[in-house]
């Protein structure tokens, strides 16, 4: 065979196998896609997920006592026939008897030995606490401990057969669109399962360590308390609230997530109460201005506006520093910051990276207890500085005086100074300053006199930093604002 016999059979080899060859990654690709579609797909049904989990989820129901309070008889005319009413129905001299009040919830049952969990609105002042079993049975529980602060409460109830339970997945974990099934007891129906999908993460409603799990699933009055699954059977949410203006479930309701739950019941098994680490600052989050006047490239981390007594102040944290890493961890703002501190246990010492004078640097903190920290606010005293009032980044300012502490009701150890008029067209006014506040602070600096104020606003300038950093404090309160020194 010549050597050009060779090639035209090399070639026609190939070509034979070029079709083999797509129709083979046809079929991965085929496949391939039908497995990502099955895996996005929803469930064909919940129902063996449901008899799975059902054993361990519980319908709560507590009794409160209400004090009888003395009221007043209403006044009806004699032989009148709402006479023999009021006689039968009203106490003597309008003391009316204490009654009993009811009220339902959900929870689950974490553990053999019988712990539940619950939300504290759930519980929160009741006298009787009756936990009814998937089976049936009914069971007194006693109050473990709770945290108002997550609207989380731990119980305990005795059995004489080990309890089924269920455990804890990580919501971390959990996408927007993954589905989940909500379990409960909602308006008093007794067990009822709901489904749906994540919705969002991380949402906040009204507490420093909120993180929610939105969902659509019908969640309603009575689910408080109940567990939200994931498709592994794994409680990653507890269900607690619900955005409605009707009272009933609109497919907004909210699930505590478990990597916050968890901690909780954690610290309520072992000490029956929370136990927080406390940093001890005021922190603000940081806006680009601010990055810009601080030589910050990005505006992240939280801003120390003031540093009271605690385990910052004794680490050497002060006033204007920004907190980058905190036990190792980037902090992105300052409700990332608050969540990651009380997460962390009591008495440990953590590394906090902070950004000063455009470098950083690595405190270590040793961290209080949020729950019997005491604020202090730190004073100085310090002689009080000649009268002298100027027109300035569209603020009147004046030193601090005797009769402006006093007008202000200020400490003796206040220095700083006042904003006794301000322009209402000015940008200090669309930052929020107004008269009477107290300018401590510029570029990160004290400043007792219009003079210093002059100087930090050049050296701003002298910097090509187009804002000044000023810490501004009203009624004890810090904050810093970040205002042009441009013109």
């Amino acid at each position: 065979m010549t050597l050009q016999a060779v090639s035209i059979a090399a070639h026609d080899g190939r070509s034979r196998l070029r079709p083999v060859l797509a129709l083979m990654l046809g079929i991965v690709l085929m496949m391939a896609q039908a497995s990502l579609a099955l895996a996005r797909s929803a469930p064909e049904s919940f129902a063996e997920l449901a008899e799975k989990v059902s054993p361990a989820v519980v319908n709560i129901t507590t009794s409160t006592t209400i004090e009888g309070h003395t009221g007043i008889n209403p006044m009806v005319p004699e032989g009148s026939p709402f006479e023999d009413f009021f006689r039968d129905f009203m106490a003597p001299e309008g003391e009316r008897p204490p009654r009993r009040s009811q009220a339902l919830g959900s929870g689950f049952v974490i553990s053999s030995d019988g712990y539940i969990v619950t939300n504290n609105h759930v519980i929160e002042k009741a006298d009787e606490i009756e936990v009814e079993l998937f089976s049936g049975e009914t069971l007194e529980a006693e109050v473990v401990g709770t945290d108002p602060t997550t609207d989380i409460a731990l119980l305990k109830v005795t059995s004489d057969a080990p309890l089924a339970f269920v455990p804890f997945g990580d919501s971390d974990l959990m996408r927007v669109g993954d589905w989940v099934m909500a379990m409960g007891n909602p308006l008093g129906q007794g067990f009822s399962v709901s489904a749906g999908i994540v919705s969002a993460r991380g949402r906040a409603l009204s507490g420093s360590y909120d993180d929610y799990i939105q969902t659509d699933a019908a969640i309603n009055r009575g689910n408080s308390g109940g567990p939200l699954f994931n498709m592994e059977g794994q409680v990653v949410g507890v269900n607690t609230a619900i955005l409605s203006p009707n009272g009933g479930s609109i497919g907004i309701g909210f699930a505590m997530s478990s990597t916050v739950v968890t901690s909780v019941v954690d610290q309520l098994k072992q000490f029956g109460e929370t136990r927080r680490g406390w940093l001890g600052v005021r922190i603000q989050d940081v806006s680009d201005e601010m990055a810009e006047a601080l030589g910050l490239e990005v505006a992240r981390g939280a801003m120390v506006s003031d540093v009271p007594n605690g385990p910052a102040r004794e680490a050497g944290m002060e006033t204007g520093d920004v907190i980058m890493t905190f036990d190792g961890r980037d902090v992105e703002d300052t409700r990332g910051l608050v969540r990651q501190v009380g997460n962390t246990a009591v008495g440990k010492s953590v590394p906090v990276v902070v950004f000063r004078d455009g470098k950083t640097r690595t405190l270590n903190v040793t961290l209080g207890r949020r729950e019997t920290a005491e604020a202090a606010v730190p004073a100085a005293a310090r002689p009080d500085t000649a009268p002298q009032t100027r027109e300035m980044m569209g603020m009147t300012l004046a030193p601090l005086s005797d009769e402006l502490r006093s007008q202000l009701d200020l400490d003796a150890g206040a220095e700083g100074l006042v904003v006794t008029e301000i322009d209402e067209t000015a940008e200090a006014y669309d930052k929020g300053l107004r008269a009477g506040d107290l300018i401590t602070e510029a570029g990160q600096r004290k400043v007792t006199t219009i003079a210093e104020l002059d100087e930090r606003i050049e050296e701003a300038r002298e910097a090509g930093r187009r804002s000044l950093l000023l810490l501004v404090r009203r009624q004890g309160e810090p904050r810093f604002v970040a205002l042009s020194v441009d013109g």
